[in-house]
């Protein structure tokens, strides 16, 4: 999603221009401090409506911040509002900085991705727009009637974005969309760990993990896998480099990622081999592909 900036209309426009390019999805990050200022809701609230096709997604909320009871009641009312153009990314959490600026505290792991997966009971109990009670260790919902009922059935999909073990079980037993992420652990940190997490290898070892779990409830072809592009180079058609580089490569360090099918690097033909390649080897098929709509446009058009 484009930055906000003012005058509001032009901001409206530029949404009006991804659509126009053929994109599927635009999707808005959930961060805290240090300049972060869009709230995630509401800007997709008003992308629905500045738009008539594309998709809304929170890539993703940070499930901490949000009581699974009134996040279904905005996301219900956001999917009516759209007519069904909503995607729900969910994640436990994971940048420090993001509970220390508004002094909530930085639970282990293993706490954070309870909290999750009882927060996807509550929103899938809720959307069904029944009578629903819930009692966890973390949520107690007393017969509550969710309303208004999603426009999409059984709910909006569901994407639930993770790098470890168990947040890829998750995600493969309880979402519609699994984001495959880079690792965030600090025990993680060596960068031959890192260079064969972010590999091709590694991809395939992580979608295995998903197809895995998911296949203990459902087909697992059912899951859709998903990707952000880590950096993003392409040689356009009019002779200039669009380039996009996502934030963590600060923290994943450049040895780690050069290598990684995540890199997009290259003209367009070349650009299209490699996404089709991580969907034919990994089985990936939504991509997250930066900040520069403009730049990579040849490569959507060609690709949708």
């Amino acid at each position: 999603m484009p930055r906000l900036r003012q005058p509001i209309e032009q901001w409206r426009d530029q949404l009006r221009q991804i659509e126009d390019l053929g994109y599927h999805s635009v999707a808005i990050a959930d961060h805290l401090g240090d300049g972060w200022s869009m709230d995630p809701i509401t800007m997709m609230a008003i992308a629905a409506e500045a738009t008539t096709t594309l998709r809304v997604a929170s890539s993703v909320l940070c499930n901490d911040f949000y009581h699974p009871f009134f996040l279904h009641r905005s996301i219900s009312n956001l999917d009516v509002i759209s007519e069904g153009r909503v995607t729900l990314g969910l994640g436990a959490g994971w940048r420090p900085r993001d509970y220390a600026v508004c002094g909530l505290p930085f639970d282990p792991p293993p706490a954070r991705v309870s909290r999750l997966e009882e927060s996807i009971a509550v929103l899938k109990g809720l959307f069904a727009g029944e009578r629903f009670s819930f009692e966890g260790e973390h949520f107690t919902i007393g017969d509550a009637l969710g309303a208004p009922r999603p426009v999409q059935t059984p709910h909006p999909p569901i994407m639930v974005g993770g790098g470890g073990r168990r947040m890829l079980q998750l995600g493969g037993r309880e979402a519609d969309i699994v984001g495959i992420n880079p690792p965030r652990l600090t025990e993680y940190s060596d960068p031959a760990r890192m260079a064969h997490e972010l590999s091709a290898e590694g991809l395939r070892d992580k979608a295995a993990i998903v197809r895995a779990a998911a296949a203990e409830r459902r087909d697992p072809d059912e899951v859709v896998l998903q990707a952000n592009l880590l950096d993003v180079r392409v040689n356009t058609v009019a002779g200039t480099v669009s380039r996009s580089t996502s934030g963590l490569v600060d923290w994943l360090g450049e040895a780690a990622v050069e290598q990684s099918p995540l890199v997009l690097h290259g003209d367009v033909e070349r650009c299209i081999d490699a996404l089709l390649e991580l969907r034919e080897t990994v089985g990936i098929t939504q991509v997250h592909l930066g900040s520069d709509p403009h730049g990579v446009a040849e490569i959507v058009k060609r690709l949708s």
